[in-house]
């Protein structure tokens, strides 16, 4: 049976139709089926399987590198010369986080308190937890500045308590003891006559307090209503405002708990978070883009505002008191001891800092803090957050461990908190968020390509059809309509061709 040509391309050209349709449709539906399912997966859900094991227990390694600045004048310092300090380390620490007493609410909130805990690496470490190390004294010239209003008398009876267990200026001990503590008879005179004064209770160091510790208790929104509120906090410790800071503004707690982020970002967004170990909430703005192993992302960093002074950034006002810019006064959630946050090495702080330490070499590769983020799960990619603790020091009369030390912020430590996704959660990211959107768009591309391909043939075919019905329509004219060469001769008026008559004429 012979093929209609004619309704083959009728059918071609329906069907072209039909996939360029699909493929537009596509366009508006695909973006929408996605944005849903990641709607779907970013809610705190105990159902949604692998979002729900990444915020509970991190499932990327996590590391804290701290670097010590050893202080290499000790005498010439108490002498009122500068200081000159060399970096020490990295000394790494793998940092293993983990949620517990979770707990959900009716409101769409999830409480839970989230434990951590240090390992020493050594063999990413530059050195040992042995290593020895000078840095001042927080239990004499922190506390002397504490007390240097305190009347002259009182003062006398502090230095002699100072020389009653031999505590100095500063300590030289080994990188372990500085981390997690060590003994003291000093520390365990202040908690028995003077309790509350000190952080802990047991041994004095640096990070004491940090290991085998909680951040406390948070309750975050879990999107469940709200996909916009995702991750950020209700309250921490029930608060939802602090005390520690000066103004209305300082003291909110805004943004997430500094893990995850709500989706879909845009390059005006922020990051904003609260930090329990800074006492106060951050924000982090959009610098560029970029991409880590075929995932794109948005590069946050933190702005030159974060740390400014009331002076030169009004809305840090509330810090205050303050001093140079690029210094964060920490001493009202720090038992009052006169510690300041900064950047490493006073990266983005005001230049004299600079001027008042030999040794410090700051830069943005090394010392700027930064969030890689996937703008479109909020989900970090990429995490360094990079920190230095300073102490203000100075010449207290009275107390003679100070001797003529210059008034100076001085760098103790910085430390960096680093992490990123890889291995199979890094190839699950990449198959769900890059891999499938992109079939996804080369699938309603492909279809309409397609679709209009198959209309061209149709129509091609058609044409065809139509010229080939044409010429068989004449042919059968011809068939049944034979022309002039086909007919006899006209005779003419006396019996010759009339064609004849004209040769013999001519």
């Amino acid at each position: 049976m012979p093929v209609n040509k004619s309704r083959v391309a009728v059918g071609f050209a329906v069907a072209g139709v039909l996939a360029v349709v699909f493929g537009i449709v596509l366009t508006f539906v695909g973006p929408l089926i996605i944005d849903d399912q990641i709607v779907k997966n970013t809610v705190i859900d105990p159902k949604n399987d692998l979002s729900y094991t990444m915020w509970k227990d991190i499932p990327v390694p996590f590391f804290m590198s701290v670097y010590f600045f050893n202080i290499l004048n000790p005498k010439e310092m108490l002498n009122g010369e500068k200081p000159m300090v060399e970096q020490r380390g990295p000394y790494v620490y793998r940092k293993r986080c983990q949620k517990d007493n979770i707990t959900f609410h009716p409101n769409g909130t999830v409480s839970y308190m989230e434990y951590r805990t240090y390992f020493f690496e050594p063999s990413m470490s530059v050195g040992n937890e042995s290593d020895i190390v000078t840095i001042p004294n927080m239990l004499v010239l922190g506390a002397a500045v504490m007390m240097e209003k305190l009347p002259y008398a009182v003062r006398l009876m502090i230095s002699a308590t100072f020389k009653t267990f031999k505590e100095g200026p500063f300590m030289t001990k080994t990188v372990g003891e500085l981390m997690w503590g060590y003994d003291s008879g000093l520390v365990d005179f202040l908690n028995k006559y003077l309790p509350g004064m000190l952080p802990s209770t047991g041994k004095f160091g640096l990070f004491a307090e940090f290991n085998n510790s909680n951040t406390g208790l948070f309750t975050i929104f879990t999107g469940q209503d709200d996909i916009k509120n995702v991750h950020k906090v209700d309250s921490w410790n029930g608060l939802t405002e602090l005390s520690y800071w000066q103004s209305p503004q300082s003291n909110m707690i805004n943004g997430t708990a500094g893990q995850m982020w709500p989706p879909f970002m845009t390059k005006e967004s922020t990051l904003p978070f609260y930090s329990p170990d800074a006492c106060r909430s951050m924000e982090l703005v959009y610098q560029r883009p970029g991409v880590m192993k075929g995932i794109p992302l948005y590069r946050y960093v933190a702005p030159k505002t974060l740390f400014a002074n009331g002076t030169d950034y009004a809305p840090n006002e509330g810090f205050c008191p303050c001093r140079q810019s690029g210094l964060l006064n920490v001493s009202s959630c720090r038992h009052k001891s006169p510690v300041f946050i900064s950047h490493p090495h006073f990266f983005n702080a005001d230049p004299v800092l600079l001027d008042y330490v030999d040794g410090l070499h700051p830069t943005e590769e090394e010392h700027g803090l930064f969030i890689d983020i996937h703008p479109q799960t909020g989900v970090p990619l990429n995490v360094a957050i990079r920190l230095q603790l300073n102490l203000y020091m100075k010449k207290v009369p009275g107390i003679t461990e100070t001797g003529k030390i210059a008034e100076v912020v001085m760098p103790m430590i910085w430390f960096e908190e680093s992490g990123y996704i890889d291995g199979p959660i890094l190839k699950t990211f990449h198959t769900s968020l890059v891999i499938l959107p992109a079939v996804m768009e080369y699938m309603q591309y492909g279809f309409i390509a397609l679709g209009l391909a198959t209309i061209i043939i149709a129509a091609l075919v058609h044409h065809r059809v139509r010229k080939s019905d044409r010429h068989a329509s004449m042919i059968s004219t011809v068939v049944k309509n034979p022309g002039a060469s086909d007919k006899k001769p006209v005779k003419g008026s006396h019996g010759h061709d009339t064609q004849e008559k004209y040769s013999i004429n001519n």
